[in-house]
């Protein structure tokens, strides 16, 4: 696999078939044995253990092509992390998003101390490869630490309620969660909201603020370039 599209030599399924595969489980509320069904309905045999694995193998390529492709997010920066339970140890899901609501970088640490903030602030700008207007969290001094170090330029608010954007970011991944009974690892929770960040990014187009005929042409717009990204079209 290499860093400009996904490798799919030796793949005894199509690309078309793999790549709505892992549409279906990261763009929808779908278990593996769901996404089996929805394919066996259209003629397509294949088991869940492949569809784990497409979206083990895949995933992140298309992760990288979506990335690629979104360029620059918006300069204001909603921070917020969120516990995970993980095999009876407790984790921390470190997220951010726009002021649009898009989701701009996610980490699972293992702690949330000023060496954690530090840690995902630099992802962040690395990611971005821009200083941020305006950086957006609640009262946790982790932040306010890292931001004295890393961004000391940027404007830091923690007023209350003005942080509701990054909090509410975190309802698909409970849901996820719940679906998935829990992840597995660290690394695992790592990898799939790496994707499912990015899947939900290009199809989150604000349905209930557009005319039905202009959020279909954003749909098409979206599922063309999942394509142009999977290298289906």
């Amino acid at each position: 696999m290499n860093g400009q599209a996904p490798y799919y030599h030796g793949y005894r399924f199509p690309p078309a078939i793999i790549s709505h595969a892992v549409w279906l489980y990261h763009r929808f509320c779908l278990s593996f044995r769901d996404a089996e069904d929805l394919l066996a309905q259209r003629g397509i045999t294949v088991s869940y253990e492949a569809i784990r694995q497409w979206c083990h193998t895949f995933g992140p390529a298309y992760a990288r092509g979506l990335r690629r492709r979104r360029g620059r997010l918006g300069d204001t920066w909603h921070l917020d992390e969120l516990f995970v339970n993980i095999q009876g140890r407790q984790q921390y899901l470190w997220r951010a998003v726009d002021q649009d609501g898009d989701v701009i970088d996610i980490l699972v640490q293992s702690r949330r101390d000023r060496r954690a903030a530090k840690r995902f602030f630099r992802k962040l700008l690395k990611g971005q490869g821009c200083v941020p207007r305006r950086l957006i969290t609640d009262k946790l001094r982790s932040y306010a630490a890292a931001h004295r170090t890393v961004l000391p330029s940027v404007v830091h608010s923690t007023t209350r309620y003005e942080n509701n954007r990054a909090e509410v970011s975190h309802q698909p991944t409970r849901q996820r969660e719940r679906q998935m009974r829990r992840f597995k690892s660290a690394k695992h929770a790592q990898r799939f909201l790496s994707v499912h960040g990015l899947v939900l990014n290009l199809f989150r187009v604000g349905r209930h603020l557009l005319r039905a005929a202009h959020y279909r042409v954003l749909r098409t717009r979206s599922l063309l370039m999942w394509d142009e990204v999977t290298c289906t079209y």
